[in-house]
């Protein structure tokens, strides 16, 4: 693929990310976020957030499977959308719901479990975040930068646990982002057990001797 290209799919992702919020606002602007508008917005901005997540954990599958490796070009911007979109989600929680009050946050997180599940996937996102930039991954080293971003795993799985707990009624919507990262987790540990394993130092030893 073209580097113009590559831009130019950046580019549509970086717009394209952005028409949710726009939407949000203006709606909001023009009173049209229904009867509750503070749960429209904390709803909403929480499924950009798990929808962002998820496109960012398909990447290296369809990367894999259809040998697009121009992909991985777009999987960082996804991620900083996935933050972004959890950050917004907090912070329509804080200001909208609790007043901005760290007590009553605090105490509402403690009588309600699913609050903290999801607090805890937007701080393990905080890292990956932090060391989304090429210097970052220079200074870490490609072993160590990897390893901590499968932090995204866990930051998707407690997503999706979060939504699921909070909904009352109708799971059906939790149930599809459960299945979607089924698949995506599923794919990758297949995917690690098909890797060839090491041959033991001692088998390789003999084999070195009989060869000589």
């Amino acid at each position: 693929m073209k580097e113009s290209d590559i831009r130019f799919g950046k580019l549509l992702i970086l717009v394209n990310g952005l028409v949710p919020l726009a939407l949000l606002v203006w709606d909001q602007s023009h009173r049209q976020l229904g009867a509750n508008p503070q749960n429209f917005l904390i709803l909403t901005t929480g499924m950009m957030t798990l929808i962002f997540l998820m496109l960012t954990m398909a990447v290296t599958p369809l990367r894999k499977i259809t040998g697009w490796n121009w992909l991985i070009q777009f999987r960082r911007m996804l991620g900083l959308y996935a933050f972004f979109y959890g950050c917004l989600h907090f912070m329509c929680f804080f200001s909208l719901d609790r007043g901005f009050s760290i007590s009553s946050t605090l105490t509402e997180m403690l009588k309600r479990k699913y609050l903290i599940v999801g607090s805890t996937a937007l701080i393990v996102m905080i890292p990956l975040a932090l060391t989304s930039t090429n210097a970052m991954i220079k200074w870490m080293g490609g072993k160590r930068w990897r390893t901590l971003h499968r932090l995204a795993y866990v930051a998707a799985i407690c997503g999706v646990i979060h939504y699921y707990m909070q909904v009352k009624a109708d799971v059906r919507q939790p149930l599809v982002f459960a299945t979607v990262l089924a698949i995506l987790l599923g794919w990758r540990l297949a995917q690690y057990w098909q890797r060839p394993k090491p041959a033991p130092a001692s088998a390789a030893a003999k084999q070195d001797r009989t060869a000589m």
